[in-house]
């Protein structure tokens, strides 16, 4: 009983000591993990509402249950659902793999500036299309688009060429939308990357001057290793969203324009079309879950794959 006690003061002396040595971080932390459970755990008892035929009178708790019956509207529209699925991972692939590239080399640019006005300047324009909305960019897009006074159209029939219908043909969108992402994000982004670019050790770059590399060389021999796991730690969060869409975006940019469905349909967008518009709120919850179960799967995966090369690149 002694020894209970004993031991029971040593824990509470430690703990009064790593409370005493840590409280301000752990007090600077308190309000990112009020949020973390007030916004990201307490929610997921909701999560209930998927084996429920949810109504406002019964209530979340309180509606009957059906099983796995709110899945079924995915698989009875089996060939939808698989497009908008393959949609949603390509696109993302193609916004993952062309931002990363652009953010990167727009933060190598940055620190490669000498100049700290121009470079103010050029951080403050690259981040400023993040601050606009994507209705905003949508309006701004048509201008482009438009088939009878879009920009590009009016250069294509100055130059004797025939217009193109952008809003008709959905081969073009992969692309637009990889484009515009791009412009909104790349600049946001790149302030991570330049923020890890900073905290390198600039004799790298002198004892490489030294040895006569040139910009290109320190690029790629001192800025691109230095980034590369910081690289594949924020490829790895994104592939956890690979199955979720901005709904935002696409209403924005293609206002949900049923002819552009083979290129832009995601899952977002097919359960707003399916079921949000009818109020059907429990099978949009259930195909939120599979999102969230396959996305987290892909992490998994991907965080395998990249311990396979290196065991310091892993997240877990």
């Amino acid at each position: 009983m002694q020894i209970e006690t004993y031991n029971t003061r040593i824990n509470e002396n430690k703990l009064k000591k790593y409370f005493q040595n840590n409280g301000v971080l752990w007090l600077l932390a308190l309000p990112g993990l009020i949020y973390l459970v007030l916004f990201l755990y307490v929610p997921m008892a909701g999560l209930v509402v998927v084996f429920k035929n949810y109504n406002f009178q019964d209530g979340i708790f309180g509606s009957p249950w059906v099983g796995l019956k709110n899945f079924d509207f995915f698989f009875y529209n089996f060939s939808k659902a698989l497009l908008a699925t393959k949609n949603t991972i390509f696109l993302n692939i193609l916004y993952i793999v062309f931002g990363t590239i652009v953010s990167v080399g727009l933060a190598i640019m940055f620190n490669e500036v000498r100049s700290r006005s121009f470079k103010k300047a050029a951080h403050s324009i690259s981040i400023f299309p993040y601050m606009i909305s994507w209705v905003v960019a949508g309006n701004i897009l048509s201008v482009f688009l438009d088939y009878n006074k879009g920009v590009i159209n009016q250069v294509l029939t100055s130059i004797g060429l025939e217009k193109m219908d952008f809003n008709s043909n959905p081969v073009y969108w992969p692309l637009i939308l990889t484009i515009m992402f791009i412009w909104k994000m790349a600049g946001y982004n790149s302030i991570i990357y330049y923020a890890v670019l900073t905290n390198l050790d600039t004799t790298y770059y002198e004892a490489a001057e030294i040895d006569g590399a040139s910009i290109l060389q320190k690029t790629w021999y001192v800025s691109i290793p230095f980034l590369k796991p910081t690289v594949i730690l924020l490829t790895l969060l994104s592939i956890g969203r690979i199955f979720y869409g901005d709904l935002t975006m696409m209403v924005g940019l293609t206002n949900l324009n049923p002819m552009l469905i083979p290129t832009t349909e995601i899952i977002d967008t097919f359960v707003y079309r399916s079921v949000i518009r009818n109020g059907q709120f429990a099978m949009a919850a259930a195909i939120g879950l599979y999102q969230s179960i396959f996305g987290f799967v892909m992490v998994l995966l991907a965080n395998y794959m990249a311990g396979r090369f290196n065991k310091d690149y892993r997240i877990f």
